[in-house]
């Protein structure tokens, strides 16, 4: 299964593990899914660190780039076709970052590993 992993689970995974359901730490540790990382998740978890509001285990850059290796991850770019589902979205949710996940879930029928129950409201498949 592919799975497009939410900036708090990949955080938690790496960081504080205790705090994942059972499901989700599962699925990120089951070798026959793929684990997908949206560049907007990247770009989201590095302007958290920019700004203060988020602390890692170590420096951004080392941190990101352990995470994706150790979890072998494909980054999942921002293209126009996701970003033309964005802009036609109901006004759920404002967060731009997980607005982009949602359309990238839509787009590729994926599913997003996140304990953020804003995301049923799209109608895509949450797993937690």
């Amino acid at each position: 299964m592919r799975l497009l992993i939410d900036s708090h689970s990949l955080i938690w995974y790496v960081d504080q593990d205790h705090l994942l359901s059972p499901a989700a730490h599962a699925s990120i540790t089951d070798p026959n899914n793929d684990l997908l990382l949206s560049a907007a998740t990247i770009w989201e978890i590095a302007i958290k660190v920019g700004l203060k509001k988020l602390s890692l285990s170590m420096p951004y850059k080392q941190w990101i780039t352990k995470a994706m290796v150790d979890l072998d991850m494909t980054v999942l770019p921002i293209t126009v076709e996701y970003a033309d589902v964005q802009v036609r979205l109901p006004n759920h949710h404002r967060d731009p970052f997980d607005r982009m996940l949602v359309a990238q879930s839509q787009v590729e029928n994926i599913h997003v590993v996140s304990a953020d129950p804003v995301f049923d409201q799209y109608g895509i498949n949450r797993l937690w």
